[in-house]
């Protein structure tokens, strides 16, 4: 364990050796090209789309050997307001200055990642995966399989068609890098920016419904009509864009470490706070056991260590997140795929391998 903590540790240096510099003291940057951009073309702004729950406009993706599949809906190049103005209800400092972005196209999964998707790299059943080619199968069992949880990480509120929950950032990362392994398309996290601007939906109230709160038990599960507990993904109506659950239900974990004053210095072209820490990282959208004011489009949230205060382990696993069965994730994948050397290259750098 000591060898994976320091392995952990190491990642902040190469992360900041190739995007910026360990040394420097400056601490936020563009995404690496080969991850998000995809175009130097000038983005208008984005036009709100009609709400749509059809799939034509993404895929879906069926994991081989398997009969378990996701959605995945398209997200349109274009640019938006990130962060929340000063006059809107329960604003907090880190969600400003204001600030217009632009963002390349991409996809976003439906739904936030469910057990039964996440169980099958948990569980490691590489006799489900022998039938691929052989090349994808030694790569497959070169992936670290994570660590048994110390207790029931969906903590008995279910898992056929409920949200996995409970895992790191670097677990949901190395989840990305297995199924892109499996599948051959590049799957990760989403930036900040990606999320908030897929949550918006072209929209630009509080929430992607508009800034009445009365109307939220229609779009999202949270602390008051939760019972103490997650839901199903997509019990709820979903946003313009044809995403569920992007309001409560299972809080999400982003690609970028979290920073107070991050809008004030990160780029306008797909912005990425690349992490140099465990702790902490950004997570968005709020969960089933948060107030309203949590669940905003603009809402942000740092990680800490108190989501692995009940770990008894020494040191405290890096896969598992005892305390924090309410945070999980969404896949995202580029319309343009990076190459097999640029993903090789983006692993190496956010995973130390």
């Amino acid at each position: 364990m000591k060898t994976q903590l320091t392995k952990i540790t190491l990642v902040a240096c190469i992360i900041g050796v190739v995007f910026q510099s360990c040394k420097s003291s400056q601490s936020v940057t563009t995404v690496d090209k080969t991850v998000v951009e995809t175009t130097e073309e000038n983005v208008t702004d984005q036009t709100p789309l009609e709400a749509s729950t059809d799939v034509s406009n993404g895929y879906t993706e069926t994991v081989p050997e398997t009969d378990n599949s996701f959605d995945m809906v398209l997200i349109p190049e274009g640019t938006f307001k990130m962060g929340s103005p000063e006059t809107e209800a329960n604003r907090k400092a880190d969600e400003g200055p204001q600030k217009v972005v632009e963002l390349d196209a991409f996809y976003m999964a439906k739904h936030e990642l469910t057990w039964d998707l996440f169980e099958l790299f948990f569980k490691q059943n590489k006799e489900l995966f022998v039938k691929l080619d052989n090349d994808r199968v030694i790569k497959i069992d070169a992936i670290t399989r994570p660590s048994p949880p110390y207790e029931d990480p969906s903590y008995g509120m279910g898992k056929d068609g409920f949200p996995a929950v409970s895992m790191s950032a670097y677990s949901a990362l190395v989840y990305c890098k297995w199924l892109s392994t499996v599948t051959g398309k590049f799957y990760r996290l989403p930036t900040e920016a990606e999320w908030e601007y897929a949550a918006k939906a072209g929209t630009e109230g509080a929430y992607s419904f508009g800034d009445d709160v009365s109307e939220i038990d229609a779009y999202a599960v949270y602390y008051k009509n939760s019972d103490n507990k997650y839901a199903k993904v997509g019990s709820k109506k979903p946003n313009p864009w044809g995403l569920y659950d992007m309001h409560g239900n299972a809080a999400e974990w982003t690609l970028d470490e979290y920073k107070e004053d991050a809008y004030a210095t990160t780029e306008r072209k797909n912005p990425w706070v690349t992490p140099t820490v465990i702790h902490p990282r950004s997570f968005r959208g709020g969960s089933w056991d948060d107030d309203a004011d949590k669940l905003r489009s603009s809402a942000r949230t740092g990680s800490s260590l108190k989501q692995q205060k009940r770990d008894p382990q020494i040191p405290k696993s890096f896969w598992w997140f005892t305390d924090s069965n309410y945070v999980g994730f969404r896949l995202v994948s580029p319309k343009v795929q990076p190459s097999a050397e640029e993903q090789k290259k983006f692993w190496q750098n956010v995973l130390d391998e």
